[in-house]
């Protein structure tokens, strides 16, 4: 029951974070397209408070979240990277040929 009580708080909070990161963007647009620096000003504060308020809800999530979880995803990340890693060493030399210099078209500028 715990965890299922658990799910739904994390639930809420995501639905929190998604909501202050839709106003945050929704100031931010706002404040492009406003001529008055003043205002222009308050809705970059209001938008800086958002980011604050979504960091916070960020934090709390994080602290919810099981130690089991927390491993099993620094698990999967960890695998991912080996394979990743595991895929460039293939021998795949046409990569390897293109770090080592600029492209034709950016020598030949002549």
């Amino acid at each position: 029951m715990q965890n299922k009580k658990n799910q739904s708080s994390v639930g809420l909070m995501i639905q929190r974070c998604h909501k202050w990161r839709m106003r945050r963007k929704q100031l931010t647009d706002q404040a492009r397209v406003t001529s008055d620096e003043i205002e222009r000003e308050r809705l970059l504060q209001a938008a800086e408070h958002c980011v604050r308020m979504t960091n916070a809800e960020q934090e709390k999530i994080d602290s919810i979240r099981d130690s089991k979880e927390k491993a099993a995803a620094v698990a999967a990340a960890e695998a991912e990277m080996r394979a990743a890693d595991k895929s460039n060493d293939s021998g795949d030399d046409k990569n390897d040929d293109d770090e080592m210099g600029f492209p034709d078209f950016i020598t030949n500028l002549n």
